[in-house]
C-alpha cells in the first residue's frame, strides 16, 4: 500500500523546461531571460536574442497546438523547435 506522500508524488505532472546557454559572451554583460517554459542564460546581444526569439516561437506553437512542452514527444519538440529557429 503507498502512503500519501507517494501518491502525491505521482499524481504531479513533470514540467518540462527550455534551457539555453550561450557561451559567446565578450562584452561582460550579464544576459537572463525567463519565461513560461524557458530560461536563457548568457551569450552575446545576438545570440541571447535569438534563444529568446526561438524560445518565444515554441510557446507561441505550443499554444496553437494546444500542447504543452512536457507533452512534446522527442520528434515533436524537434520539429517545432527547427521550425521556431527559421
Amino acid at each position: 500500500m503507498q502512503n500519501n506522500h507517494q501518491n502525491e508524488k505521482n499524481d504531479r505532472k513533470s514540467k518540462a523546461l527550455l534551457l539555453g546557454v550561450g557561451l559567446d559572451n565578450k562584452d561582460g554583460h550579464t544576459r537572463i531571460t525567463k519565461g513560461d517554459n524557458f530560461y536563457l542564460a548568457g551569450g552575446s546581444e545576438e545570440t541571447h536574442g535569438r534563444m529568446a526569439e526561438t524560445a518565444i516561437k515554441v510557446n507561441e506553437k505550443l499554444t496553437t497546438r494546444g500542447k504543452e512542452l512536457s507533452d512534446l514527444s522527442k520528434d515533436e519538440f524537434v520539429d517545432i523547435l527547427m521550425e521556431s529557429a527559421q
